[in-house]
């Protein structure tokens, strides 16, 4: 027997993304398993619409109406589900938060995740976005995830090599956008664990402390405390987090800019460099500013915020100036790191 395809219509979806956009979604369903994807694609109706595919919203600016079927994945569950002499491999459903799948498995005495706490989104979103933050990143400690193939129509599974992780990146934000529905993702955590402190943001708050008996768990709420400090709460203020990658430059376009700015941010990258964004944004004068109701957080240049009332026009046309100003004066152009929908 088929399943119930309780579709809905003209719904708003400002408390489905964490910029807070009063944006209206022609269609909309929550999804919980694969069984309602299949119901979905043997539906003439609802297989022909455009689809959006949605977690928790923390990587999207949205336009005022949304001409598409939004399926809002919402699947819960975490468990333990292998094992081998190296790693626990930890099965967590798409619509599981993030944050609480870290603090899952802190509280099993995994560690692995913890530089990753506090990131907003969905488990099910973390793979898109390939989220990273103080020298970690989701594919190092990823395993394979299961999403519904739109176009096979069956399920699929993917390994880390098939999910083409870069900086912010994967198969899902190119190629595969929208035409998978990630269902549940597993991750692979070390059962010989060793702590990931080389970031400067960990090192100044862990100054004085013996790096080598922290606890994951303590390294956890480090970069909570941390992160509470630079970045608004989207309860609070409407925001996506960082809205710009860090730009990579050359050797030799990184030498010009040091000698032309001293005082230049940069990290080394393999050969090349990584610029921070947020010092860039802030040399321009944008920290605090406003363009209309779309404004830069005034403790982290990097972070675009809702004053109140923005639009997802609002926060592209503060973006695109933005990035406008950067260029001109550096001759990087700054990068969104939001899908623009």
């Amino acid at each position: 027997m088929k399943p119930n395809l309780p579709v809905l219509r003209h719904i708003s979806l400002s408390a489905d993304n964490t910029f807070g956009i009063a944006a209206v979604a022609d269609a909309f369903m929550e999804i919980s398993d694969a069984a309602q994807l299949a119901a979905l694609a043997d539906d003439p109706q609802w297989s022909a619409m455009p689809r959006l595919i949605l977690g928790g919203g923390s990587n999207l600016v949205l336009s005022d109406q949304i001409p598409r079927l939004v399926l809002k994945m919402t699947g819960k569950g975490i468990a333990i589900s292998a094992e081998d002499a190296d790693y626990v491999y930890v099965t967590a459903q798409a619509g599981e938060r993030w944050h609480d799948l870290v603090r899952w498995t802190l509280a099993q005495g995994l560690g692995g995740l913890e530089n990753l706490s506090l990131i907003p989104g969905t488990a099910g979103a973390a793979p898109v976005q390939n989220i990273g933050a103080y020298g970690l990143e989701l594919k190092d400690v990823f395993s394979h995830l299961e999403a519904w193939d739109f176009a096979s129509r069956a399920l699929r599974r993917f390994t880390l090599e098939e999910c083409c992780f870069a900086y912010r990146d994967s198969i899902f934000k190119q190629a595969w956008k929208d035409r998978a529905a990630i269902l549940s993702i597993t991750l692979r955590l070390p059962r010989r664990w060793t702590p990931k402190l080389a970031y400067a943001d960990l090192q100044k708050y862990f100054a004085g402390r013996d790096l080598a008996t922290l606890s994951a768990t303590e390294i956890s709420d480090g970069v909570v405390q941390i992160r509470q400090q630079k970045l608004p709460d989207p309860a609070v203020i409407g925001n996506a987090g960082s809205f710009f990658k860090n730009p990579v430059v050359s050797a030799a376009q990184h030498a010009e800019l040091q000698q032309a700015f001293p005082a230049l941010v940069s990290y080394p990258a393999g050969e090349q460099f990584k610029l921070a964004a947020g010092w860039l944004i802030d040399q321009c004068g944008w920290k605090g500013q406003a363009l209309g109701a779309a404004g830069v957080y005034h403790k982290q240049a990097l972070v675009l915020v809702n004053l109140g009332g923005a639009t997802g026009a609002n926060i592209r046309a503060l973006a695109q100036t933005i990035q406008q100003d950067v260029q001109q004066r550096f001759g990087v152009l700054l990068e969104p790191e939001p899908v623009f929908v």
